[in-house]
């Protein structure tokens, strides 16, 4: 790390500690003995999501909170529940060293975490992704979910 005092190339950590999803480290150059202080954060790779028409676009982390905040709307879902999905989403493709995601398969993720917290934002957000076009595709899906109820009882 450059020092900004004298512009040594080799500084030693004095202090190290998490601050706001970031390192917080305390340095002092081993030429000049000037402290100063940098933020060390994990690089994201740059996710590129693949829409239903073949189209290619960033990963929009507001826009996947824009659809969840939709489906929640009036429900007891906090917004710590929701940053977390959101997370969740970020995290499984980083993981996967990915960096090309299917719209589709966020949507499942999506679901699969509000199927945990809220039956009804589940049903609400899976209307979007699924498309649903009738009432018939609602009622398939209520009873999907009412039999997968039934099978943990």
């Amino acid at each position: 790390m450059k020092c900004p005092f004298c512009g040594f190339f080799d500084s030693k950590v004095v202090d190290s500690r998490p601050k706001d999803g970031k390192i917080k480290r305390r340095r002092e150059c081993i030429k000049c003995a000037g402290r100063f202080t940098t933020f060390e954060s994990v690089e994201k790779p740059l996710l590129m999501v693949e829409k239903r028409s073949g189209m290619y676009e960033p990963f929009d982390r507001n826009k996947l909170i824009k659809g969840i905040f939709t489906a929640i709307k009036k429900r007891p879902v906090t917004i710590d529940q929701v940053s977390e999905i959101a997370d969740h989403v970020e995290n499984y493709f980083a993981n996967e060293l990915s960096s090309v995601a299917k719209s589709k398969e966020i949507g499942e993720i999506v679901l699969e975490q509000l199927k945990t917290i809220d039956l009804v934002a589940y049903i609400r957000f899976a209307s979007v992704y699924e498309d649903f076009t009738d009432i018939e595709s609602f009622v398939k899906i209520i009873s999907k979910l009412g039999k997968k109820e039934e099978e943990y009882e």
